[in-house]
């Protein structure tokens, strides 16, 4: 079995990477890696950009701003998809792959023609970022209804869809009536090379400061990503009388007056470096729990990353991330009602049972390694392709 890897962006050039988008494109090299060192032959079909945009689109988007106060995405117009959908075609058509596997959104897929049958692994359809995320918040009624469209058109040319979580592929079902039978959710791994073992585990806990509480918040939104919550959380645990840290890393806090003490800002941290990754090895190691309290996110890498370490994760109960954090085996996940004395409770009854909290530590390792890594996704995900050939 041959794949023809179809991505928007160079696969194995990092640095073209944007920092927005370093996860999902960590992500999609990550797969390709773990395929190849699984011996399945890979046919990198990209990087594949947009055409520019005409007069009239930019006058469409001008138009759209000034009078309407709405985003108008010229790359959604079914013209230009159907010219990106050719140019697509023409480098499959020169393929002697088996199967076309797209490890990023429908995008590249809606006019895509091939003979092979196509596989889209993504974390969630783009339908259900709208009006979730920032730079899909505030869309025309032009572009919503382009957009519904092309994805309703790229699931329909998908022979499999594999979800990361069960609420991606709930949604997908609910959104376009996509049946079930062609659906899959398969994880995916952490963005981080990893090379520990139990023993390894065993030590990072065994090393972890007894006289204090680590917590780790890492995302690039600041609210979006709870990280509000994550500072009264923090500062609530101290004003009860638990030491507590919080390092925060990929984004600016924002909160009134000056940082307290025990909050350390670290700011974005490439981790596709050798400084940064082992800057972000160190913090995993050293904290007590991830805290990611999101109020919007779908599936994010960085718990199958902590849990790389056993290191539990405290999150909420939105989009997939149930799918990925299991209540008392790998953290804790909260409704998006709780309060801030609910993750305070949690955080305390652990820090006080030491020896429960070094269970579930390793419990976090366990879950990494049975089911959040990449070489069971990619076992799990070469079995569920060559069955559709």
């Amino acid at each position: 079995m041959k794949i023809a890897y179809l991505t928007s962006y160079d696969v194995l050039d990092s640095s073209q990477w944007t920092k927005k988008k370093v996860g999902l494109y960590g992500a999609g090299y990550h797969l390709a890696k773990t395929l190849e060192s699984q011996l399945v032959p890979l046919e990198y079909i990209g990087p594949i950009n947009y055409n520019s945009p005409s007069l009239i689109h930019k006058l469409k988007w001008h138009f759209n701003r000034q009078l309407f106060k709405k985003d108008y995405f010229y790359f959604l117009e079914p013209s230009v998809l159907e010219e990106y959908g050719k140019r697509i075609s023409q480098k499959i058509a020169k393929s002697n792959s088996d199967v076309v596997l797209c490890p990023e959104n429908t995008l590249p897929i809606a006019h895509l023609n091939c003979e092979q049958p196509i596989v889209l692994w993504t974390d969630a359809p783009l339908s259900a970022s709208v009006n979730l995320y920032a730079w899909l918040n505030n869309l025309s009624d032009e572009t919503t209804k382009h957009l519904y469209e092309m994805e309703k058109l790229a699931l329909d040319k998908c022979k499999l869809i594999i979800f990361l979580s069960q609420w991606a592929a709930q949604n997908t079902i609910e959104t376009y009536g996509i049946d079930p039978a062609k659906i899959r959710v398969i994880p995916w791994g952490a963005n981080l090379d990893n090379h520990r073992n139990s023993d390894d585990i065993q030590a990072i806990v065994e090393s972890k400061a007894s006289d204090r509480c680590k917590l780790l918040f890492i995302g690039v939104d600041w609210f979006r990503k709870g990280g509000d919550i994550a500072f009264e959380v923090a500062k609530n645990l101290n004003e009860s009388g638990i030491k507590t840290e919080l390092t925060v890393v990929g984004c600016e806090p924002a909160i009134d007056g000056s940082l307290p003490r025990y909050v350390k800002n670290l700011g974005f941290i490439n981790k596709n470096t050798r400084e940064g990754a082992a800057q972000i090895n160190k913090l995993f190691s050293e904290s007590h729990f991830l805290i990611l309290p999101s109020r919007a996110d779908f599936s994010p890498h960085v718990f199958c990353e902590a849990n790389s370490f056993g290191l539990p994760c405290i999150s909420t109960q939105v989009g997939g991330i149930p799918t990925l954090i299991r209540d008392n085996l790998n953290g804790k996940t909260f409704a998006l009602k709780s309060t801030i004395s609910d993750y305070c409770s949690y955080i305390s009854a652990a820090i006080d049972n030491y020896s429960d909290y070094k269970k579930l530590a390793y419990s976090s390792f366990h879950e990494y390694q049975t089911r959040l890594n990449w070489a069971v996704a990619g076992e799990t995900g070469r079995q569920v392709i060559k069955d559709i050939l």
